[in-house]
């Protein structure tokens, strides 16, 4: 019965404790914080948990329906687009309507603003507006519309290829990259069709923009993750794109 318990209290103190002493390795947090949650959206229109970072659907995006809409202090103005958490409702707080051991794994796909009134999305709270079902994997159905959380950032594991989305007019060239894996955050973008690579500025959200002609030119991209991992991709683009089109790439990150 001692070594149950022992073996108990080792595998679940992580989760207590995490907040107070979370681990760093290269910048990245894998200790668990604290913060709260909440659900939104439908349950059937993916359309709908696309929002501030600008991905159309989940779904086609590579993301699926586990995603959550994070306050400013973790969204980072976009920069948190496509990364991944692990959230546990924290039963130790609220035992009524955590879901004992249950953990799900999100993806940033939206922006909680704040109501500078005392809401749960104004600094500096750290809040996951959740997917409906996202939420309910982690909490009981009932009339409680907020649970106290852990969480903590973890590499995301995506099905095939970094996708690009082709947007914009003429010279405007708007891109949507999704379905990133690693750290799934991107820092940095370049673009290079015919002549050398071109940097890239991110617009808004999973959305970067370069100001130059592309028009009937092959199109490699280049990409630099929070983490500092970086990844080119020669020729993912045909000479024959058209706006409003998407390209899945052959590599990923791990």
């Amino acid at each position: 019965m001692a070594t149950i318990g022992i073996h108990y209290l080792l595998l679940w103190l992580p989760l207590f404790l995490g907040d107070l002493f979370p681990l760093r390795t290269n910048g990245q947090t894998h200790g668990w914080l604290p913060g709260h949650a909440t659900s939104y959206g439908s349950t059937q229109n993916p359309t709908s948990l696309g929002g501030a970072c600008g991905y159309d659907n989940t779904f086609h995006a590579g993301f699926g329906i586990n995603t959550a809409a994070l306050s400013g202090a973790l969204f980072q103005g976009g920069e948190t687009c496509g990364a991944c958490f692990q959230v546990t409702c924290n039963a130790r707080l609220d035992p009524k309507w955590c879901l004992r051991r249950a953990v799900v794994t999100v993806t940033t796909t939206n922006f909680c603003p704040p109501n500078n009134n005392g809401g749960w999305c104004d600094p500096p709270h750290r809040h996951f507006d959740m997917s409906t079902p996202a939420f309910f994997r982690i909490a009981r159905q009932g009339d409680e519309g907020i649970v106290p959380i852990l969480y903590r950032r973890v590499p995301c594991r995506r099905r095939g290829g970094v996708r690009f989305t082709l947007k914009g007019k003429f010279n405007y060239n708007l891109v949507m990259i999704s379905n990133v894996g690693g750290c799934g955050a991107i820092k940095d973008a370049w673009v290079k069709g015919s002549g050398r690579w071109v940097a890239m500025h991110r617009n808004w959200g999973a959305n970067w923009q370069s100001s130059i002609d592309l028009q009937n030119q092959r199109l490699s991209f280049k990409l630099t993750l929070v983490d500092g991992k970086t990844l080119e991709f020669y020729n993912v683009v045909p000479s024959t794109w058209r706006f409003g089109q998407t390209f899945a790439s052959q590599q990923q990150f791990s």
